[in-house]
């Protein structure tokens, strides 16, 4: 009888990500033509947890008119910041049976513009990408081009942001499938960004599993070795890759449907917080983000169940 009663759950918790995707999922990221109210803002996409892409967002920022990549090297290319570097492009991803972190490399901005524009070489795949306010941080030169905060958004939230970050990188980069406990205002200044989606709701068929955490090396010779981080506790990741996943071994993330969009220059995305996202880049891109973070309320409780249950009762 036990048995039988586990069983239902698992059907219910399996059936549930339809269920929600018919009432509060879009078929493919709205997008609105203007910056909403704070007022909209909140009731139309944060209250209901919705993604939208937001154009025309960013036309007062100079940043939309100046940063190029010569720009950048004019304007900060002696500066040195933080770059993750990867072997393959996948820097915090499940690599074998260990969570790999990047190597972290202090580079002249200017290095890395070299990279970009094939001036120069460098081992492995290079992305400024150090998500703990970098831009205020390690290139504070550049903000007189940016807001320090999206103002409609901070209003609707009632928050500042706790970070502004700075990305630019290649086409090889790529982030790797998770969510962030942050409402996300991703804001693409040169070049486009790919998103792949999921909805929390789509938890019971996204696969966790615990790995070992390790950070990659980059040795004198130019080649890369994991070393493992040994007194760090094991990280839950999803080994999952979204655009080749290996359905013989999850075979529930067949049930899962994803939301793909792109993300141009002058484009605000709204991702709110435990979206899973998946993210890809076209070369050089550069782009800002605000995270605020999540309000520790009801939706969240309700998804820390979903969460538990799924992993309980074993689902992926």
């Amino acid at each position: 009888m036990a048995e039988a009663a586990l069983d239902a759950v698992r059907r219910e918790l399996r059936e549930f990500p339809a269920a929600a995707r018919e009432l509060s999922v879009p078929l493919a990221v709205p997008h609105l033509d203007e910056p909403p109210s704070p007022l909209h803002f909140y009731r139309d996409w944060v209250c209901p947890n919705r993604p939208c892409i937001i154009r025309n967002a960013l036309q007062h920022w100079p940043a939309l008119r100046k940063w190029s990549l010569p720009y950048l090297r004019a304007t900060v290319g002696s500066t040195e910041v933080s770059v993750a570097v990867t072997p393959d492009g996948y820097a915090d991803a499940v690599r074998g049976d260990r969570f790999v972190m990047p190597a972290e490399r202090r580079l002249p901005l200017s290095h890395v513009l070299d990279v970009l524009e094939g001036r120069a070489q460098h081992p492995g795949v290079l992305y400024v990408q150090k998500q703990c306010s970098n831009l205020p941080t390690e290139l504070p030169q550049l903000l007189p081009d940016v807001e320090p905060h999206v103002p409609w958004a901070s209003e609707a939230l009632g928050k500042m942001p706790d970070a502004v970050n700075f990305w630019l990188g290649e086409a090889a980069a790529v982030t790797s499938l998770h969510k962030d406990h942050y409402e996300n205002l991703y804001c693409v200044v040169s070049g486009e960004k790919h998103f792949l989606l999921h909805p929390p709701s789509d938890r019971p068929f996204i696969p966790y599993e615990l790995y070992t955490q390790a950070t990659y090396q980059l040795t004198e010779e130019g080649s890369f070795k994991m070393v493992d981080e040994e007194a760090m506790e094991k990280v839950p990741w999803i080994p999952l890759d979204p655009l080749a996943p290996d359905l013989a071994r999850y075979p529930s993330y067949c049930q899962a449907q994803a939301l793909r969009c792109t993300v141009r220059a002058g484009e605000i995305l709204y991702l709110p917080a435990l979206w899973f996202h998946h993210v890809q880049q076209s070369h050089g891109c550069i782009a800002v983000n605000f995270w605020y973070d999540m309000e520790y309320d009801l939706k969240y409780s309700y998804f820390q169940l979903l969460d538990s249950l799924t992993k309980v009762l074993g689902l992926n």
